[in-house]
């Protein structure tokens, strides 16, 4: 590792995470960048601060990129190394590989003029195509939602029945009347382990409008509550319309920490919204030793 990495701070919708620029992957190796390593980034009053960590590096570089991509693996020359805040790996983040693609184009890595019509980016979850917009915002194919089943979570004294959607990583999407705003979700929603042995992020949804427009809050499996979550926006535009009797359309999500869109259809997903970098700076020794 060098002396003194460069880091940078980003978020989409206040969904907020430390970026490791790592090209080459020699500077935040498999080794260095453990679990331990992952929670003092995330810490928020001894460390950077945030949900997540995201690396910024090549496939190539990545242990278990080929087992994940299988033969997409060409087509990636990218690859989102996501963990928690706990330091656990993530499949996918759609906040989180907008910011990605953001990055890659601030630090001149890729050209945003390449890149409207998308540009391959592996992830544990599989490939994803990210986009830079005409507005400046970013767009990305999430691929399909998949439902497997219905759940519940019991959570600050209520239960709430849901659908379990895949978007690559495990939701549980709930839709109810109780106003989100008013929920406690300072603690761990209680699920069943059976149909979420790898755990599950919980969506509590307030319909706002059928089919068109929704308000989330989301408890985020290794993190706790997040300002936003990009693949729970999507299940949860999902679970609103399949509750319409609709397959496809576009669902407003209005999320604590800004705005989302959200096309759907039987196809694909897609989720559109803004990314924006906050800093940019270097690891002290001091720090990186203690």
């Amino acid at each position: 590792m060098t002396s003194s990495p460069r880091v940078l701070i980003g978020h989409g919708t206040e969904n907020d995470f430390v970026l490791l620029p790592d090209p080459d992957g020699a500077v935040w190796p498999e080794d260095r960048l453990d679990a331990a390593m992952v929670r003092r980034l995330c810490e928020r009053r001894a460390g950077l601060g945030g949900d997540g960590v995201l690396r910024l590096v090549r496939s190539a570089h990545v242990p278990d990129a080929a087992a994940v991509l299988g033969e997409d693996l060409g087509r990636c020359e990218w690859f989102m190394d996501h963990r928690n805040a706990d330091g656990s790996y993530a499949e996918m983040c759609g906040n989180g590989i907008r910011l990605f693609l953001h990055a890659l184009i601030s630090e001149g890595l890729v050209d945003r003029a390449a890149c409207s019509d998308g540009l391959p980016v592996g992830t544990r979850g599989g490939p994803r195509r990210v986009g830079a917009a005409a507005d400046g915002g970013y767009w990305v194919d999430m691929g399909p939602a998949r439902e497997f089943g219905e759940g519940e979570a019991r959570l600050d004294g209520a239960v709430f029945r849901g659908a379990a959607v895949s978007m690559g990583n495990p939701h549980l999407a709930c839709l109810t009347d109780v106003p989100v705003d008013t929920l406690d979700l300072t603690g761990t929603p209680v699920v069943d382990a059976g149909l979420f042995p790898e755990g599950v992020n919980v969506e509590l949804v307030n319909v706002l409008e059928p089919g068109a427009h929704v308000r989330l809050r989301v408890f985020e499996r290794g993190v706790g509550e997040t300002r936003s979550c990009g693949t729970g926006a999507c299940a949860a535009a999902y679970t609103a319309l399949r509750a319409e009797g609709a397959t496809e359309g576009t669902v407003v999500v209005d999320v604590p920490g800004g705005r989302l869109s959200v096309q759907v259809t039987p196809a694909t997903t897609v989720l559109s919204g803004p990314a924006v970098l906050v800093s940019a700076g270097t690891l002290c020794p001091e720090w990186l030793a203690g």
